[in-house]
């Protein structure tokens, strides 16, 4: 349990209607009440909010007029005392209330400190706290339902049901070890341990076959823009983000560089990347650009492959086509507006399995099946929040995956005739490493570390 009451400006820094002072810990209402002009924040009830002004104890003068929240411990965020003090939006204002309150007693929190004290305090676990981030950081809809279900504790409660499914079978086995004697023990025990194993592994396995969905509700897909300059590349980054983020013009080269936007695409958010035409160039500045282009093209998890209906394919398209054969390609035959020059039989047969879009985007004929084409590639049918608990975080993927092979290990134990207390060992390491997602068994230096990453004043 920490001792200090620690504070931070909880809103976004810049111009707006309201900013959050928060303050956490023991002395939080003490020293607000001490600062504030109006009732006594000492005496007043728990989670009520009250009109007053703020007085700068040095000059004895106005700071400013706010409203104050009390909640005492133990209902509230971080299970101790905090108050929050909401004041006007301005960098000005809220800087001064901040520096009123520091020195006033109150430590300035470090990042993610008040979620970390939540967690520290038992209110959360480990899996719930990430799940805090990732709801802040939710681009779509649905990836703000997989975090919100996350922090509610539909993985926590999946991971602790495994992990006592474990943890009864391993204390089966120890009356086994201390009591030989019983001859039908052993045989229970190992019917038993093998079946728990089973449905365990069963379980993180489907869990795992979720992360690739998971991870790309959390992070977006990385969708590279490719094709020979003036295929109008910009032009649809533009009418799939529904502004002019990039220049259009007829001058082929235009795009110089790599540009880079989030797109909701049916729920799916793509990390959206036009890069510069690639082809062989002279020109000093659209040779770099096209050098970042092949590295985003390493990089990328879709890569939308941009041909014009209007002109023949060249070489380098054909050498294009080659060098992205094995990705996730949709290829989008653009300005079928324009005299037919391209052969489609040829595109497609290029393409292979993978789909041909055609469309005009200056008509803005073609985007609906495109986003179809892309929820078809990375998922089948519509993707599910609902009943289905994705995991999407890297830390749990990889420790499901050691759990995934310790449970291997242990089957592989069993079929090979170890004997009980032998197996054991690697049963007792799954239930270990599931612990980690949960913080159950994590060492205090992850938590520092994962904590870290949190933005300031959550």
């Amino acid at each position: 349990m920490e001792t200090d009451t620690i504070t931070a400006i909880s809103t976004p820094m810049g111009e707006g209607a309201i900013a959050i002072v928060r303050l956490s810990g023991p002395e939080a209402v003490a020293i607000a009440a001490n600062l504030f002009k109006g009732k006594d924040l000492n005496e007043v009830d728990s989670h009520t909010m009250h009109y007053g002004k703020i007085i700068d104890p040095e000059s004895g003068e106005m700071a400013e007029e706010v409203m104050v929240s009390v909640m005492r411990a133990p209902k509230t965020f971080t299970r101790e005392d905090i108050v929050e003090i909401n004041c006007h939006g301005g960098l000005v204002s809220v800087n001064r209330l901040l520096e009123i309150v520091l020195a006033s007693g109150a430590r300035l929190a470090e990042p993610g400190e008040f979620t970390k004290r939540a967690f520290l305090n038992g209110r959360i676990d480990l899996s719930q706290a990430e799940a805090v981030m990732d709801l802040i950081r939710a681009k779509t809809d649905r990836a703000m339902d997989v975090a919100l279900k996350q922090m509610d504790g539909r993985l926590s409660n999946l991971i602790q049901d495994l992990r006592q499914k474990l943890l009864e079978t391993l204390a089966h086995v120890e009356v086994n070890i201390d009591y030989p004697e019983y001859d039908d023990v052993e045989e229970m025990s190992h019917e038993m341990m093998e079946e728990k194993t089973k449905e365990v592994h069963e379980e993180v396995t489907r869990i795992l076959e979720t992360a690739k969905q998971g991870k790309i509700l959390r992070e977006g897909l990385g969708t590279a823009i490719i094709g020979r300059p003036n295929v109008g590349k910009s032009s649809l980054m533009n009418a799939l983000v529904h502004e002019n983020k990039a220049i259009v013009t007829e001058v082929p080269g235009t795009t110089r560089d790599v540009i880079e936007e989030y797109v909701n695409v049916r729920g799916v958010p793509l990390r959206l990347i036009d890069t510069a035409g690639i082809r062989e160039t002279e020109d000093i500045v659209e040779k770099i650009g096209v050098e970042r282009s092949r590295q985003v093209l390493k990089e990328a998890d879709l890569i939308l492959f941009v041909l014009n209906y209007g002109d023949e394919l060249s070489e380098e398209d054909k050498k294009l086509f080659e060098a992205i054969r094995d990705m996730n390609i949709i290829v989008i035959v653009n300005k079928m507006d324009l005299e037919q020059r391209l052969d489609l039989d040829q595109v497609k047969e290029l393409a292979g399995d993978h789909p041909v879009i055609t469309t005009s985007l200056i008509r803005e004929e073609g985007i609906d099946q495109l986003e179809q084409a892309i929820g078809d590639t990375f998922f089948e049918g519509d993707l599910d929040t609902g009943d289905m608990t994705y995991v999407s975080n890297v830390r749990h993927v990889q420790l499901l995956k050691q759990a995934k092979q310790a449970l291997e290990d242990a089957q592989n134990g069993m079929e090979m005739g170890v004997p009980l207390d032998v197996v054991q060992i690697d049963v007792t390491r799954t239930w270990e490493i599931l612990g980690e997602i949960v913080g159950d068994t994590v060492h205090e230096s992850l938590i520092d570390q994962l904590f870290s990453q949190f933005c300031l004043g959550k």
